[in-house]
């Protein structure tokens, strides 16, 4: 078990330390439920009563802070984000795979690094690339001529399909399948004719895919997921889709064919992307947004209708229907009263 003292904290985020500079901390917890071993944290001012009667080893604040805080304290800038750095250093979260496990297939012409730890019934194919201290689960699959950079993770049943490339450090959840088939069909006469996805999918440094997530790969170009993007469970990301870094998705949002969306974006969870969009930098979508044309502005966009009780919806959804109709009578009252301001003609 990892133990740091609180010294040894405050020296890593450059935090003023208010206490007992040898107590020692060996996880992490809530302002409510944290022991004295364990290091918490203070946002938002809102939980300050949470604050007054922490039993917590210490916790991390702003300065504003500092008089209701019953024990030892970390004053810093932003106690969120100096949790997120503390908690990396605590994190007990096991390997995905320890050694070499059984019944493991490894094709001769692969190259793994000797680093690289795999678990039992494991399928590397042929010219696949493992790099150093990369770490699959058990059931994985790697499919031909796929990379896997150094330092990837990929939790237990991870599907990687031939020429998928992951960048360094990337970490994929059990269930995820990266490069299938985009849905790529043309039409005869009724007849659906299946078009060959010849791209793959290109992951870069960092980047974090959540579990029964799907990133489909490009039909001829290739799809893009760049640097320190995270993908939360269950997303949907179809074939020749462009993200760009540091962009967040979260949870049951799909993002249609050939979309590109942009740096810094932050999606709310069950978006609907349509194809073909562009997207800009530094764009925030609430959740259940339905995205039908490009967003070129910075901003906070949201669609949707937010739930109501069952006879409010049911009102409204007669009112909506007859929108059309009530807007020709708005525009027949309108004109009436434009002809009743009209000034007397000459001949009156």
């Amino acid at each position: 078990m990892v133990k740091l003292s609180l010294a040894f904290i405050a020296e890593q985020l450059n935090a003023q330390l208010i206490g007992d500079a040898t107590a020692l901390i060996s996880a992490v917890g809530t302002l409510e439920d944290a022991t004295s071993h364990q290091l918490s944290f203070l946002s938002n001012s809102k939980y300050r009563k949470f604050l007054q009667s922490t039993q917590a080893g210490a916790v991390l604040i702003k300065a504003d802070d500092q008089s209701y805080c019953p024990v030892n304290a970390l004053v810093v800038k932003d106690p969120y984000v100096a949790f997120a750095k503390i908690a990396q250093l605590l994190d007990s979260t096991p390997a995905a795979a320890y050694g070499r496990g059984q019944n493991i297939v490894i094709d001769p012409t692969a190259s793994v690094a000797d680093s690289a730890v795999i678990g039992p019934n494991v399928v590397i194919s042929a010219g696949v690339l493992i790099g150093e201290n990369v770490q699959i689960g058990a059931g994985c699959f790697i499919g031909e001529k796929a990379h896997i950079a150094a330092g990837c993770k990929l939790w237990p049943n991870v599907t990687v399909y031939h020429a998928v490339r992951l960048g360094n450090n990337c970490l994929i959840h059990s269930g995820a399948v990266i490069g299938a088939d985009g849905f790529g069909f043309a039409n005869e006469r009724g007849n659906w004719l299946k078009i060959p996805q010849v791209g793959t999918v290109l992951i870069g440094d960092d980047t974090e895919v959540g579990a029964n997530t799907t990133i489909d790969r490009g039909a001829l170009g290739d799809t893009v997921i760049g640097k320190n993007v995270i993908l939360d469970n269950q997303v949907q990301i179809a074939h020749n889709v462009q993200i760009g870094d540091h962009t967040a998705i979260a949870g049951c949002t799909v993002v249609a064919g050939s979309t590109k969306i942009g740096k810094y974006c932050i999606i709310g969870g069950a978006c609907a992307i349509n194809g073909h969009m562009e997207i800009c930098d530094g764009v925030q979508i609430t959740g259940m947004s339905m995205i039908i044309k490009s967003i070129t502005e910075k901003g906070v966009y949201s669609s949707g209708t937010p739930a109501s009780t069952n006879l409010e919806w049911r009102k409204n959804s007669v009112r909506f229907r007859q929108l059309d109709q009530m807007y020709q009578k708005l525009r027949e009252l309108e004109q009436q009263m434009a002809a009743l301001s009209l000034p007397p003609s000459k001949d009156e």
